[in-house]
């Protein structure tokens, strides 16, 4: 693939100053991504549910400079305060960015943004947050070089890969492909590209109900998880395993059998941590209640003959996965049994979303 197709092209408008308000959702991986290379695209494919609930609010202000600068001039606010904590990964993405946006070198950037969620918990901040941002930062391409839609969001999701990998998959609503997969067409280690197959209706408007377990950021970053998958024992095993997954994922999807999506989906959520474990130098980021809640939905699953099942992400929260028609039975179990397991009982209704909206 060609990649200089994605340097911005002649600018045809001139601006001085120009706003513009994103709202960008997480995702959450059923087949999941673990190890990437230096490029920052992934060593293995990976499908995943658009959130909606579970999102970065961004606003972007770009005021042009008298002058060009070496590199690009931002303010970054996060919850309304000024915060440096998240400077230097904005820093490195504006950096890696520049070759194909070259125009924010002329502007200086006031950013806003604010979460539904808590960050670094494990529920794919840095997805909505860098989709959130490179949504921003593509409508102001557009208005400076009058690119069309569809250019603009494939972009988008191309640069927001190189801020967070993850953040690739927010850029379409419904259910989302990123990494080259041979029986995938379209696909690309470069950006996500949404589902066009055949989904059974059983998928639509599938719920997951976020239990936090932990509100604290993690104690291992995914960059740091991604790196230690460089020379784990059990790298080209599991990258061959999540290829086979894809296959029986898509086929799962067409047919709708649930119980199959049920053990696939929690079979990857454990690989995911297995890895983890099995790194070195191994780390744990699920906590003693994580694995009670999955216990229970096991058992809640295998006895009531519900087709419930959980994932987790980086981190130590469970998502409960379940079809809308089951609503009500599952919202009461999650209040009757596991809510006590929560910190403070909190959890995040959530379902399967239509994507990003400029606000």
């Amino acid at each position: 693939m060609n990649l200089d197709e994605f340097i911005s092209g002649e600018i045809k408008n001139e601006v001085d100053e120009l706003s513009f308000s994103w709202e960008s959702p997480s995702n959450i991986a059923l087949v999941k991504y673990w190890g990437k290379f230096p490029n920052q695209t992934p060593k293995n494919p990976s499908i995943s549910f658009t959130l909606s609930n579970c999102k970065t609010t961004t606003n972007v202000v770009f005021k042009r400079l008298p002058k060009s600068n070496d590199l690009v001039a931002f303010d970054f606010y996060f919850e309304n305060k000024l915060n440096i904590d998240f400077r230097p990964k904005i820093e490195k993405f504006f950096s890696s960015i520049t070759k194909y946006c070259p125009y924010l070198l002329d502007f200086c950037l006031t950013i806003r943004s604010s979460n539904s969620f808590p960050h670094s918990s494990g529920i794919a901040s840095s997805a909505s947050g860098m989709s959130a941002l490179s949504l921003c930062i593509m409508s102001l391409e557009k208005e400076l070089t009058e690119i069309d839609m569809n250019y603009m969001f494939q972009k988008a999701s191309f640069i927001s890969r190189i801020g967070s990998g993850s953040a690739c998959r927010s850029i379409y609503g419904g259910i989302n492909f990123w990494g080259n997969h041979q029986e995938t067409s379209k696909s690309s280690d470069f950006y996500s590209v949404r589902m066009d197959e055949h989904v059974s209706s059983k998928f639509d408007n599938y719920r997951d109900t976020i239990l936090i377990i932990d509100n604290q950021a993690k104690e291992v970053s995914s960059s740091v998880g991604h790196k230690l998958m460089d020379n784990h024992p059990f790298s080209e095993i599991r990258f061959e395993q999540a290829n086979q997954n894809i296959s029986k994922l898509k086929s799962i999807l067409s047919s709708g059998n649930l119980n199959k999506f049920c053990d696939l989906v929690e079979k990857e959520a454990l690989m995911l941590h297995s890895l983890m474990m099995s790194s070195d130098p191994s780390y744990i980021l699920m906590k003693p209640e994580t694995l009670i809640v999955i216990t229970k939905i096991q058992k809640f699953r295998k006895t009531f003959k519900i087709p419930v099942c959980f994932t987790l992400d980086a981190g130590a929260n469970v998502h409960v996965l379940y079809p809308d028609n089951y609503s009500n039975q599952v919202a009461d179990f999650i209040k009757d049994e596991l809510l006590s397991y929560c910190e403070n009982k909190k959890f995040i209704s959530d379902i399967i979303g239509d994507g990003p909206k400029q606000i």
